[in-house]
């Protein structure tokens, strides 16, 4: 079994043209093709407001500040619920008799309480009940969300990737307050596992497997693991020394580890896939990882999403994560 290739999640575009040549792009060329996501379009299609479109029992509506809890949907949120359901009939059409594995993304607990205002203000970070009732809201619409993912795409393996970019400000207490002056209070280790442990836990009662990715640095990935992630996607670029022992510690408990390895945004010159597959055969040694016994629970991925690339460098790194992930 070899090692599978995959992307974040989000492509360059604009527009539902765009977006259907991105799904073409991905089921074509990549092993473990995903949903994927332009934020290009716009609040309704960027991270948070696709997570909200998953949300089950909350209402939320775009203002000038961003994305605010509302008492009921308001038309923005409408609109981030039908146009998720719009993209994933593009998949589904696209998808029909494809029978490998195949992923999903959502943004996570924690990112979207740094990035959600309450109703009378500020971030839903601030307030102990209103983050618990996001991440549960969130829970129960991931239990739908996996379903509907099932209905649409035939396949014995799906993987749900939950975002988390905000966890390492979250849990340092970095996330600047609506005033931009102050910093919101960290949040204690145990109630950020129990929010992540939550979603996670739905996304696998589901039928699906649950992974964390994060391109930021200083993620407490054994925080992340012990919660029930049963796949870590990281950027390899960010990573510490500290990290290292974590990750391979995932490894040989049978996780599954994509590492973010293929510049996503266009460099200065384009790395070959030699010089990648080396890459990521030197750090396997750092970890004391044997790449013939890890190469099957592998992912080769660009760095982060490929939304801030040009189209010509987003289907190369697609390209390059194939090639990388069929020499390893």
């Amino acid at each position: 079994m070899t090692a599978l290739a995959s992307g974040v999640g989000s492509m360059p575009g604009s527009d539902d043209r765009e977006y259907a040549e991105a799904v073409r792009v991905v089921l074509g060329d990549l092993s473990l093709p995903h949903v994927p996501e332009l934020p290009g379009r716009g609040a309704t299609a960027s991270m948070t407001g696709r997570g909200l479109a998953v949300v089950a029992g909350l209402g939320a509506d775009l203002q000038p500040a961003g994305w605010r809890l509302t008492d009921a949907p308001g038309i923005d949120h409408r609109r981030a619920r039908s146009l998720l359901a719009q993209d994933l009939d593009q998949v589904e059409e696209q998808a029909q008799g494809h029978d490998g594995p195949f992923k999903a993304q959502v943004c996570g607990p924690w990112t979207l309480a740094a990035t959600v205002e309450k109703p009378r203000g500020d971030k839903v970070l601030a307030d102990h009940g209103a983050r618990r009732d996001l991440a549960q809201a969130l829970a129960e619409g991931v239990r739908d969300h996996v379903a509907d993912l099932r209905r649409r795409v035939g396949t014995d393996r799906l993987v749900v990737q939950v975002d988390e970019p905000a966890l390492p400000a979250v849990l340092s207490g970095s996330v600047p307050t609506a005033s931009g002056f102050g910093r919101h209070r960290r949040v204690d280790l145990p109630e950020a596992s129990m929010a992540l442990q939550w979603v996670l836990a739905a996304i696998a009662e589901a039928g699906a497997e649950p992974w964390v990715h994060s391109c930021a640095p200083g993620v407490p990935w054994a925080l992340v693991r012990g919660a029930g992630a049963q796949g870590l996607s990281a950027d390899l670029d960010v990573l510490v020394p500290g990290d290292l022992d974590d990750l391979a510690e995932a490894l040989e408990a049978g996780g599954t580890l994509a590492v973010g390895v293929v510049p996503s945004t266009d460099p200065a010159s384009a790395p070959g896939d030699a010089g990648i597959t080396e890459r990521v055969l030197r750090w396997l040694d750092m970890l004391g990882v044997d790449p013939e016994e890890a190469r099957a629970r592998l992912v080769v991925t660009p760095a982060c999403g490929l939304a801030g690339a040009s189209y010509a460098w987003a289907r190369e790194a697609v390209r390059l994560s194939a090639a990388v992930a069929g020499h390893l």
